[in-house]
């Protein structure tokens, strides 16, 4: 498994035959900065939403038109992407529910945060409910990203019904868990292997750096890889 994270919230990640992009926010993302859209996207099968705000959805309905991926994400924001961008190939799903996609499956899982978006006409549109997904490969470590969330005591559900072994991890506050609370979420929930803090620095109202998570992990901060963005790593 090569993981990338292309700034925020948004990854890259290949596992198997599945070329997979979550919640690809790339134009307008200070942290993807002069990273190649078309290296950021090549090959592209699947383009996965934990939530409808500008800075996840990003640049999905442009991706999957173009390159033919299949656009999962929950069935309100689902159906509005297939409506307002033509999409073809969707996939819905909702909180607990999981869908196969091939050589992985992607599980819905609570996460508390909002989901909605603001039309050009000034119309804001509800788009169901802020996910995490939880992604489980044929040959590769489960992965879950948390998309942006608060700490909640139910994470010991998730760890317990998938073991995810890598986390995606919101740390930059204001809009999200800040570090020391997304820390006490990693080591009191979950028993991850590797840990990808996202959603900082990307604009000077959140958190700038992990620095304040990194020291909160304690004894587990070596499970934390902090990369540049455009980096890419393999696990597994």
């Amino acid at each position: 498994m090569k993981i990338t994270w292309l700034g925020h919230s948004a990854f890259r990640i290949e596992s198997g035959k599945s070329i997979i992009l979550i919640d690809p926010f790339l134009t307008g993302n200070p942290g993807f900065g002069n990273l190649d859209k078309k290296d950021a996207t090549r090959g592209v099968t699947h383009v996965l939403l934990t939530h409808g705000h500008g800075d996840h959805v990003g640049d999905a309905g442009q991706i999957a038109k173009e390159s033919g991926a299949t656009l999962l994400a929950n069935a309100d924001l689902a159906s509005w992407m297939g409506r307002h961008h033509g999409l073809d190939r969707i996939e819905q799903g909702n909180t607990g529910g999981t869908v196969s996609l091939g050589d992985f499956s992607a599980t819905f899982v609570n996460a508390l945060h909002s989901s909605a978006t603001i039309t050009s006409d000034g119309v804001s549109h509800s788009l169901g409910n802020a996910n995490g997904l939880v992604l489980h490969f044929e040959n590769d470590p489960t992965l879950l990203h948390m998309g942006d969330t608060d700490i909640f005591s139910d994470m010991a559900l998730i760890n317990e019904l998938h073991r995810p072994e890598i986390g995606i991890v919101p740390i930059g506050d204001r809009f999200t868990m800040g570090g020391a609370v997304a820390a006490l979420a990693c080591r009191r929930y979950f028993s991850f292997g590797k840990v990808l803090p996202c959603h900082y620095g990307t604009f000077p109202i959140i958190d700038q750096t992990a620095d304040a998570f990194l020291e909160a992990m304690e004894e587990d901060a070596g499970t934390v890889m902090v990369t540049k963005a455009g980096t890419e790593a393999s696990y597994g």
